[in-house]
C-alpha cells in the first residue's frame, strides 16, 4: 500500500547527545581508500533522482562492490547523506565533487555547531521552500534536520536483557510508552548478528514503535493492519498479542508480503494471513474487527532527517495528492471496523494536508466514530487529545502523527464488506 519509504539503516547510528561537543568527531576519521570511497558516493550522486531514491541506488551499488570493508560502506553512506543535508550551503554552480568533500566535512563538524545555526538560514537551505506553507517549522526541528539519525531496536520483554548485555552500546530510550526500545550507537552490523536472526529484536524507529503501541492490542482480538507493507507494525502488533488472536495483513505489492512473511518467520509471528488488497472498496474480507491500522502512504515529511534526498524530491503536489488517498483509505476501511472497535491512522509526515486535515475531512463523512484518547505520554499538555503529532526533536526518532477513533457501539456500519474472489 505504500509508496517507497526510505528507512535506510545503512547510515550511522546518532549519538546520546547530539548537541555536545565531541573532540573526537571534529572531523572524519582517516580512510585508507579515501578516493574509493569518495568515488562510489559520487556515483550514488550522479544515478539518484525522484525515480530512483538515494538510499536505493546506494544499496545496489554497494552490493556490487568486491573487497569492500563495512567501515567504508558506512563511510559512503555517510557521504552520500551528508551531501544533501548541506548541499544548498554551496553555490549551484560548484562542482559535485567539491561539494561532496566540504559537506562531509560539514555534518562531522556540526555535532558541536549545531545551535550555532540561524533559523532564517536552516528555513532557506535545509527544507525546500514549500514545506514552509505546510507544516510549522519549528527551530528545533529545523535543527534536527541536519543531525545524523538515531538507530532503534525494538525488542521483547523476554530478550531486552540479553540484547543489552550482548550489545553494550546499546541504551534504553526517554519514552515510557515503549519500554522495550532501544538505541544503538555501536559499529557493528546488527543485521548479521546472530541474535537478529533468531529474532530477539527487530531494526525499528522508535517512532514506528510509539504506533504499536498506542494501538494497544490485546491477545485473542482480530486486527487489520490495512497498509502493512513489509510488515514492522504488524510484527509489533503480534509481539503486543502475544501471538494470539489474528492479524489480516494487506497490500497492493505481493512481494512485500512475501517479504513480511519471511520477516514474521524469523521474529517467531504466526498469528497472521495476509491478502493482496489495492486500497479500493472491495476490502479483503468480511471480517469484522476489534481494531484496524492504517499506516498509509504519505509524503514521509517527518524522515527527512533519517532520508534527506527526500527532501528535494517531494514535492507539494505529492502532499495534495496524497491527502487524498489517504482520506479513501480511511473511508474504506471503515467498514471493516466492529461496533465499539479502533481505528488507527498513522503516516509518517507532519503536514497539516495529511494529518489534522484529513482527520477533520473524515469525522465529517463518515458517521458513528468518535475521537478515541490516546496516551497522555505524547501529549502531556492535553491527555485526552485523539490526535498526536510526534516531533524528531522530542524522542529522537522519526516525524509521526497518529489519530484514533472507536465505533460507536449501536451505529449501523455503513456498507458490507465484500470478500475477495
Amino acid at each position: 500500500m505504500r509508496p517507497p519509504r526510505t528507512r535506510s539503516q545503512s547510515q550511522p547510528a546518532g549519538q546520546r547527545d547530539p548537541f555536545e561537543p565531541l573532540d573526537e568527531r571534529a572531523a572524519p576519521p582517516p580512510q585508507s581508500s579515501f578516493s574509493r570511497i569518495s568515488s562510489l558516493a559520487l556515483q550514488v550522486l550522479r544515478k539518484a533522482s525522484a525515480e530512483f531514491p538515494a538510499d536505493m541506488v546506494l544499496r545496489d551499488i554497494l552490493r556490487q562492490q568486491t573487497g569492500l570493508g563495512r567501515d567504508e560502506a558506512q563511510r559512503v553512506s555517510e557521504k552520500v547523506f551528508a551531501y544533501y543535508r548541506w548541499k544548498n550551503w554551496y553555490p549551484a554552480h560548484a562542482a559535485m565533487e567539491e561539494v561532496l568533500e566540504q559537506a562531509d566535512e560539514r555534518d562531522w563538524r556540526f555535532v558541536s555547531q549545531a545551535k550555532d545555526l540561524p533559523v532564517a538560514e536552516l528555513l532557506e537551505k535545509a527544507i525546500p521552500e514549500w514545506a514552509q506553507r505546510h507544516l510549522e517549522c519549528k527551530p528545533e526541528w529545523l535543527r534536527t534536520l541536519q543531525r545524523r539519525p538515531a538507530l532503534w531496536l525494538r525488542t521483547k520483554e523476554s530478550t531486552i536483557g540479553l540484547v543489552k548485555a550482548t550489545f553494550p552500546d546499546c541504551h534504553a530510550g526517554s519514552l515510557a510508552l515503549c519500554p522495550t526500545a532501544l538505541e544503538y550507537a555501536g559499529p557493528e552490523d546488527l543485521f548479521r548478528s546472530a541474535l537478529f536472526h533468531e529474532g530477539a529484536f527487530e531494526l525499528q524507529d522508535i517512532a514506528s514503535q510509539a504506533v504499536g503501541a498506542l494501538c494497544a492490542p490485546q491477545p485473542g482480538e482480530t486486527w487489520w493492519d490495512a497498509c502493512a507493507g513489509e510488515g514492522g507494525k504488524l510484527l509489533h502488533l503480534s509481539d503486543l498479542m502475544q501471538n494470539k488472536g489474528l492479524i489480516w495483513a494487506s497490500d497492493r505489492a505481493e512481494w512485500r508480503l512475501q517479504k513480511l512473511k519471511r520477516r514474521a518467520a524469523r521474529a517467531g509471528a504466526f498469528n497472521y494471513r495476509s491478502a493482496l488488497w489495492d486500497g479500493g472498496k472491495k476490502l479483503p474480507t468480511k471480517t469484522l474487527f476489534d481494531g484496524v491500522l492504517v499506516d498509509a502512504p504519505c509524503s514521509g515529511i517527518g524522515t527527512w532527517q533519517r532520508n534527506p534526498h527526500a527532501r528535494w524530491t517531494t514535492t507539494e503536489t505529492d502532499v495534495q495528492e496524497l491527502a487524498e488517498v489517504q482520506l479513501r483509505l480511511l473511508r474504506h476501511v471503515s467498514r471493516g471496523v466492529k461496533p465499539g472497535g479502533k481505528l488507527v491512522y498513522s503516516v509518517c509526515t507532519l503536514s497539516r494536508a495529511e494529518t489534522s486535515e484529513v482527520c477533520m475531512a473524515f469525522e465529517a463523512s463518515v458517521p458513528g466514530f468518535e475521537p478515541m484518547p490516546l496516551a497522555g505520554e505524547l501529549d502531556l499538555e492535553n491527555p485526552s487529545a485523539s490526535q498526536v503529532c510526534i516531533w524528531p526533536q522530542d524522542i529522537g526518532g522519526n516525524g509521526m502523527f497518529v489519530a484514533a477513533w472507536r465505533r460507536v457501539v449501536g451505529t449501523p456500519v455503513v456498507g458490507t464488506p465484500v470478500a475477495l474472489s
